[in-house]
């Protein structure tokens, strides 16, 4: 069953249950803002994978994230200052014309595998990498979330939790971000956790060596 949304293409990735502070300048956006605060609803973010988020012609992914605002000002300009919240994974079956904005037909994008949750040997080695990631990463001087976080409870959210904590690269996130079950997810995190450690590690070792 698919449904309008209106859609604000970015060039990040927010995840379920992630904040993210916006600014909005462009005047197409501005309409879409208000649109939303007036229908109390929700909007859709997707990634660009090619072009600009500013002056359309942009190349978008089909999968992304459904947000409600959090927090909304606008500035004497008409600019706003928004925060939103991730709510559920969308796939975009199909764009409309922008009029003024993007909206696009979406459907929800759950799990092929509904509830099911990874393993706990599976979510204790993911954790230990996270950690190990956000030490290396403090070590390299990257501003990141202190090692002492505490997991959420229920294996699907922690998965998400753990991919905002660390620092992803946008399409390392898009990658986690589409993963269609919680096993799939914990794969693709595991592999980029890997990959981030090992770029950190030698970023380091570059350092004391010069």
């Amino acid at each position: 069953m698919t449904r309008r949304l209106p859609m604000f293409p970015l060039g990040t990735v927010l995840l379920p249950g992630e904040r993210l502070p916006l600014h909005v300048f462009e005047p197409r956006y501005r309409a879409l803002v208000a649109d939303v605060r007036d229908d109390e609803g929700t909007f859709g973010v997707v990634l660009i994978e090619r072009g600009s988020e500013v002056g359309g012609g942009d190349v978008r992914t089909d999968v992304g994230t459904e947000v409600a605002l959090e927090a909304a000002e606008q500035y004497p300009d008409g600019r706003w200052g928004l925060v939103v919240l991730g709510v559920q994974r969308i796939r975009v079956v199909a764009w409309e014309p922008d009029a003024p904005y993007p909206c696009a037909q979406v459907t929800a994008f759950e799990d092929l595998d509904g509830a099911a949750t990874c393993p706990a040997e599976v979510l204790q080695s993911l954790d230990g990498s996270a950690r190990r990631v956000l030490a290396l990463a403090t070590e390299a001087g990257l501003a990141v979330a202190p090692t002492t976080f505490e997991l959420p409870s229920g294996d699907v959210d922690a998965l998400w939790y753990l991919a905002s904590l660390v620092p992803l690269g946008a399409f390392d996130r898009q990658r986690v971000l589409a993963a269609d079950s919680a096993v799939r997810r914990a794969a693709v995190l595991a592999d980029v956790l890997d990959d981030v450690e090992g770029a950190l590690r030698h970023r380091l070792a570059g350092r004391d060596d010069a």
